[in-house]
């Protein structure tokens, strides 16, 4: 009788994993879809380096004003409703960013799209937490290497359509077909619930949560780097085309992609501090090497070895979360996820400013230091 009952729990745990492996997936996809059209809205809209970082700081300014709210509603409402609605958020600004050409109407689709991505970015790591919790073993970088995965597809699938010859707008909607597509096998078996129903809607994060905070606004700060700026740089320091630019993100996704989808394991080996400290040295050595007056080749090189590092770092902050008790999951997700997309808020505006005051090359090698810190951080924390 026993495994007549434990049958259909499993069989629905299963769904449950697979159904989060599907939503990390297409948000790293709609994610990454935005990094190959950076040039050609740019290009529209004619700003430099200064005037677009102030302009991303809308993308940055919409997902913190939804993050607190999305966990609130998770709690309330559950994980499938905020991660659908979320997820039809990012369906809705990709078209327009692929095609506005006015600072205000770009201004509005950066905030919209920035609100899907900070709604959904909090809800489906509830649902991970979750989900890991009840399996009893380490999932959290498994999770994370479908986002990744899901942005090699984005970013990649852009690239080979706009160098097949399709406008940014018509590339942009492939990508939210297929979104849309597997929003739909999700969603049925994403979680009904979020957490405790109680409690503020947001707090500021204390202890453990506040270190884990400040460690993931550099890591999310690193991440944001290459999306908004992977792309411009590699045309300006290093003259390549602009339909091949969107290459640098992919390089760097790649190798987080291959981290991610191998990390639970590497984890379990050498434990959660230790990936922490080695993946800041390593991620610092890559940001390093982007900016040696070399060849594209070389650039991309020093992506892919900043992928590496910065692969299992967030995630192992994530599982942290889960563990500690300071501060339920539906809070502490939500301060936690501030402070990184704090990364993003701040972090794509300040490079803008030190690209216009200097070079990015500069703002990269300051990047390079941040992380230098964050590996540091690694040998007083124990998770």
């Amino acid at each position: 009788m026993a495994s007549v009952t434990t049958r259909p729990r499993a069989v629905a745990a299963g769904l449950e994993q697979r159904a989060t492996r599907i939503v990390f997936f297409i948000t790293g996809a709609g994610m990454a879809a935005w990094a190959p059209l950076v040039p050609f809205a740019k290009a529209r809209v004619g700003l430099h380096e200064g005037g677009l970082g102030l302009l991303l700081l809308c993308l940055g300014a919409g997902s913190i004003v939804t993050m607190p709210l999305a966990g609130a509603l998770a709690a309330r409402m559950g994980c499938r409703v905020v991660v659908a609605g979320a997820a039809l958020l990012l369906c809705l600004a990709l078209p327009l960013l692929a095609s506005v050409s006015s600072v205000p109407l770009l201004v509005a689709a950066l905030f919209v799209f920035g609100a899907g991505l900070g709604a959904i970015d909090v809800a489906m790591n509830i649902q991970a937490i979750i989900v890991e919790r009840a399996s009893g073993r380490s999932m959290m970088s498994g999770f994370h290497g479908l986002f990744s995965l899901g942005a090699i597809v984005g970013a990649g699938g852009i690239v080979a359509l706009l160098a097949g010859g399709a406008s940014p707008l018509g590339a942009t909607l492939v990508v939210v077909a297929g979104i849309i597509v597997a929003l739909a096998v999700a969603a049925p078996h994403l979680l009904a619930y979020g957490g405790e129903s109680e409690g503020p809607i947001f707090a500021w994060p204390r202890g453990i949560v506040l270190v884990i905070g400040i460690l993931c606004f550099v890591g999310f700060l690193a991440e944001g780097a290459v999306l908004d700026w992977s792309a411009v740089f590699l045309t300006s320091a290093h003259g390549m085309a602009t339909s091949y630019a969107g290459l640098g993100y992919a390089a760097f996704a790649l190798t987080m992609t291959i981290g991610r989808l191998t990390g639970d394991r590497i984890v379990q080996l050498v434990g959660g501090s230790n990936v922490i400290m080695f993946g800041g040295l390593c991620a610092a050595s890559g940001f390093a090497i982007t900016t040696l007056p070399l060849s594209w080749q070389v650039a991309l090189l020093g992506y892919a070895l900043a992928g590496v590092g910065c692969a299992n770092v967030v995630p192992v902050l994530f599982t942290g979360v889960g563990r500690q008790t300071v501060m339920a999951e539906n809070v502490a997700v939500p301060a936690i996820m501030a402070l990184g997309y704090a990364g993003i808020l701040v972090g794509p505006a300040a490079i803008g400013f030190v690209a216009h005051a200097a070079s990015l090359s500069a703002a990269f090698l300051i990047l390079a230091l941040l992380l230098l810190g964050v590996a540091a951080s690694g040998r007083r924390l124990r998770l």
